[in-house]
């Protein structure tokens, strides 16, 4: 599988304007960008003010582009209602013609307390609960059969989500931390790993061989997704298994010209 690369982008302050990422959007569709990727946040700790809405945003992407892979990268699905983001990903997934991946994982209250200021559970192990049961009920939802859901946090009756994705359902990357078990079981069980804070290639390719041996359809393709500084050397991370590498970016300085410098400069794949 050749490596892809793609943009990351905080939607904040400049970038919360939908009208530039819009126009980002194209030009880096027309620049040769594979993937483009946003945050899913609702606040920000200061200075950062201003914030979009991802799905906008990435709807908004989807009807400008033909090629470029979109997605949240990460929704954390325990502020989020699971037969939401069904309907979301499906009528997205439609509107770009099956270009679409759900990036997903716990969130953090740390940065911009979404949790705690909204009234929502905080502690790790609940939010990783409702992580998973949202798994579940979307993985439901995208057949397009009925759902039937009973479980400790969600609760669905039947209802069948129709229309259902572009390809019959949409690929899910998880992040975690690398080297933490219950992460990567779940990164395992779905369709790409997004090991976050890494630290070295080394880590990579042991958190990708520690993936590897829990994946039960190992013939399936699988991604795992790197976010790395632009100068960073990405020939280690490929060969420790990267197969997505992202542009990353800081949004404590971050401006509209300097996202477009990076998006000009091309994707690096190696």
């Amino acid at each position: 599988m050749s490596v892809r690369a793609g943009l990351w982008l905080p939607l904040f302050d400049e970038l919360a304007d939908p009208t530039t990422l819009v126009r980002l959007a194209v030009e880096a569709e027309e620049a040769g960008w594979d993937g483009f990727f946003v945050w899913d946040h609702v606040a920000w700790r200061a200075p950062i003010r201003a914030v979009a809405d991802p799905w906008v945003v990435l709807s908004a992407a989807a009807a400008v582009t033909s090629r470029l892979v979109l997605g949240p990268m990460v929704t954390p699905l325990a502020r989020r209602r699971a037969v939401k983001v069904a309907r979301e990903t499906a009528t997205l997934d439609r509107l770009c013609g099956g270009r679409l991946v759900l990036g997903v994982g716990l969130g953090s209250d740390r940065f911009g307390g979404e949790y705690s200021r909204t009234g929502e559970p905080v502690d790790d192990r609940t939010r990783a609960e409702v992580l998973d049961e949202s798994l579940a009920v979307l993985r439901a939802a995208w057949t397009g059969e009925p759902v039937h859901h009973d479980g400790r946090h969600l609760h669905v009756d039947g209802i069948a989500f129709h229309p259902t994705p572009a390809h019959g359902s949409v690929p899910v990357w998880v992040a975690g931390f690398p080297g933490t078990k219950r992460p990567m079981a779940r990164a395992a069980a779905h369709d790409g790993f997004f090991p976050v804070n890494l630290t070295s290639a080394d880590q990579l390719a042991e958190a990708v061989a520690g993936v590897s041996a829990l994946r039960q359809a190992a013939d399936r393709p699988y991604d795992v997704v790197v976010s790395l500084d632009r100068g960073l050397d990405r020939a280690p991370y490929i060969a420790a298994g990267a197969t997505w590498l992202l542009s990353d970016f800081d949004p404590a300085n971050l401006t509209v010209d300097m996202v477009r410098g990076v998006l000009r400069e091309g994707p690096v794949r190696a």
